[in-house]
């Protein structure tokens, strides 16, 4: 597995230098487990719907809308959202205010019954997000996928990264990257990859006493179309 220097190096060749990277990577900052334990759970279901909703459209149609999204899901309050009635989830299916889409409409209840299960367990659903150990990203991502609705693929770490949880996001540039570090030899989706992948950047956060998300930044910058 390559020296995680080389590829910051390369990815500081390819922006114009350490400050012009720098620069990018201050962009992205992890908020601290006392800031996400904070946030309320009906702002981790906001997230959530926000980026399956983003997912295969227009994100700034999305944010255009947000605002009704809002209004027309309760605030996103998951105790209220859990218990839509299947008629009050046919009215949103046909609500001009936002994107009428069934399937991602019948996701936020789903995921609103998620939340309040793991309030059940965990004090709040905010509190489990927090104080989930880094070290073991891609389980988190395993448990959106399986107890959540449309979260698998990437659009869990997406939710994870724009609430403020440290992770990495394995983009088609943050793959690419990986595979030329020779932590994998194809794009990692399956169980065994995935650990490959993060106990390279475990090794790696280790190595630079950065985070997930700036590691996966320097990955995908590193390669010739950043998204990671």
């Amino acid at each position: 597995m390559a020296s995680f220097q080389k590829i910051y190096d390369r990815a500081a060749k390819r922006k114009g230098g350490e400050a012009a990277l720098e620069k990018l990577l201050s962009e992205h900052k992890p908020k601290s487990k006392a800031a996400l334990r904070k946030l309320g759970d009906d702002r981790y279901l906001a997230d959530m719907t926000k980026r399956i909703f983003q997912s295969g459209f227009v994100w700034r149609v999305v944010e255009q809308k947000w605002p009704d999204f809002e209004a027309a899901f309760h605030g996103f309050q998951p105790g209220r959202v859990a218990l839509l009635s299947d008629e009050e989830l046919d009215d949103l299916g046909r609500d001009t205010r936002i994107i009428r889409h069934a399937a991602k409409i019948a996701s936020v209840r789903h995921n609103a019954i998620f939340l309040t299960e793991l309030a059940k367990e965990h004090g709040s659903a905010a509190k489990c997000f927090a104080d989930w150990p880094e070290e073991e990203i891609v389980d988190l991502w395993a448990l959106l996928k399986k107890r959540g609705a449309r979260l698998g693929g990437n659009t869990g770490p997406y939710f994870l990264r724009f609430i403020g949880k440290d992770t990495f996001i394995v983009s088609s540039d943050v793959a690419a990257a990986l595979i030329k570090a020779k932590v994998v030899d194809k794009n990692p989706t399956g169980k065994a990859d995935l650990a490959k992948v993060q106990a390279a950047f475990n090794g790696w956060r280790d190595e630079t006493g950065r985070s997930l998300t700036a590691l996966s930044r320097i990955l995908a910058l590193s390669t010739d179309a950043p998204k990671g």
